[in-house]
């Protein structure tokens, strides 16, 4: 399909009622177009819209960006495996002494609880593994929920122990790259990884505030935490 016919047909759909989930696609003219879902298959994306699905051209496509906020599911639609994803969760923390909400944090920001995400960088699963990170990890089928969240809470661990358990390189590191966090010495400049941070951290923050409005405090105020969150900083 042609550029423009593409857009006058995203266009068209994009009429329709908003998604539950979005990211933009940017077009070279400019153009971003809100789709809920997308697949690379050979030199074309497949893209989701509300309305329907459209191919067009990688060549014709610069960039992918996660929508910064995302509608949450109405009750009645609420995926019943949601809490099965919870049980995994917890299990995986518990195997690598991590916190359970920061890893749920990571899951919601990087595949919004869909197990069958892929990136234009082709990272797939809930936890948005690359398949080269998946097979470093042992993973056999990146696809698994229970995999894929074992692995990603593995991985994450291991950023976490190499930055001294400074949650904001740890989480740029997941992001963009050890690489990346090597070569600038910080945050590297790049807005997709700074809106990755400080998306994370703003959903774990959530989650552990209203943890602290249910909990009473500990007897013992000098009591450590068996699993203490990791250190948070200001991104740069």
């Amino acid at each position: 399909m042609h550029l423009k016919q593409a857009a006058v047909v995203f266009s068209l759909v994009l009429l329709a009622a908003p998604a539950l989930r979005a990211d933009y696609v940017v077009l070279r003219s400019g153009q971003r177009l809100k789709v809920t879902g997308y697949q690379l298959l050979g030199d074309k994306y497949h893209l989701q819209l509300s309305g329907g699905f459209v191919e067009i051209a990688a060549a014709d496509i610069v960039a992918i960006e996660p929508e910064d906020v995302f509608t949450p599911v109405p009750a009645a639609a609420q995926p019943a495996a949601l809490p099965f994803y919870r049980d995994l969760v917890e299990a995986a923390a518990k195997k690598y002494n991590m916190d359970a909400d920061l890893i749920t944090s990571v899951i919601a920001v990087e595949s919004n609880f869909d197990p069958k995400a892929v990136s234009r960088k082709n990272a797939r699963g809930l936890m948005q593994l690359l398949p080269e990170t998946a097979a470093q990890l042992g993973v056999k089928n990146i696809d698994d929920p229970a995999e894929n969240i074992d692995a990603g809470t593995r991985y994450l661990r291991d950023l976490l122990q190499n930055y001294n358990n400074d949650l904001v390189l740890a989480l740029a590191a997941y992001n963009a790259g050890p690489d990346k966090v090597q070569l600038y010495g910080r945050v590297p400049p790049f807005a997709e990884t700074i809106s990755y941070v400080r998306r994370v951290r703003r959903g774990y923050d959530k989650s552990k505030s209203k943890a602290a409005t249910k909990t009473p405090p500990p007897a013992d105020a000098g009591a450590v935490a068996a699993n203490s969150p990791p250190r948070a900083r200001q991104s740069q």
